[in-house]
Formats: structure tokens, C-alpha cells, sequence
């Protein structure tokens, strides 16, 4: 979508920053399952990737409310996944939490 549906003011300035944030989307989850034998360290890299979503989600909502991107089923489809991901992320995230509060009862 960033090089395909955009003008290419958008291509090099919002483009570019929804491919690094929807890349360390991945990223983050990814480096935080590697060390979560450490469950701190992988709540921290989850929260991570959950703010890179949200940011992802921001600059999509703006790129459409500009009319930048104007293809609205794209909008609507990319907009219904990161909802989708944010859901699930979300829930990781309190299992997580739940999981290290947990814990430290004991």
C-alpha cells in the first residue's frame, strides 16, 4: 500500500513511516518471545510492539482522513487487521501480566 497507493510526497515521508513501525510491529513480538524465559522482558517488547501498532493505526487513520489514501476497501481491511492484532496483542499482554502479578503473590 505505502508504494503502491500513495502520492509520492507520502511515499517517502508517512509511507516510509508505517513500514518501520508495522515492520517493529513483528520485530518486537519476535525479540520478546526469544526471551521470555524472562516474562519481564517479554511484557516490555509487547508493550513495544503494541505502541508501534498504535502508531501504525495513526498514521493510516491520518494518511485516509487527508485523503492521501484513498482506496477505501484497502483503508477498511488494513484498518480491520491491526484492530484484529491489537486485540490479540492486547490479550497476550495481559495474560502476561496476569501470569507475572501472579507471581509475585507467591
Amino acid at each position: 500500500m505505502t508504494l503502491e497507493d500513495l502520492p509520492k510526497f507520502e511515499m517517502y515521508e508517512t509511507g516510509q513511516q508505517i513500514r518501520k513501525s508495522s515492520k517493529s510491529i513483528k520485530s518486537n513480538i519476535v525479540e520478546g518471545y526469544g526471551r521470555k524465559k524472562y516474562q519481564q522482558d517479554y511484557l516490555h517488547f509487547l508493550i513495544i510492539s503494541f505502541g508501534s501498532l498504535l502508531e501504525t493505526n495513526d498514521h493510516l487513520d491520518t494518511l485516509f482522513s487527508v485523503q492521501s489514501l484513498k482506496n477505501e476497501i484497502k483503508y477498511n481491511s488494513l484498518h480491520s487487521d491491526l484492530e484484529l492484532l491489537g486485540k490479540q496483542l492486547n490479550r497476550l499482554i495481559t495474560r502476561i501480566s496476569a501470569s507475572l502479578a501472579e507471581g509475585r503473590k507467591k
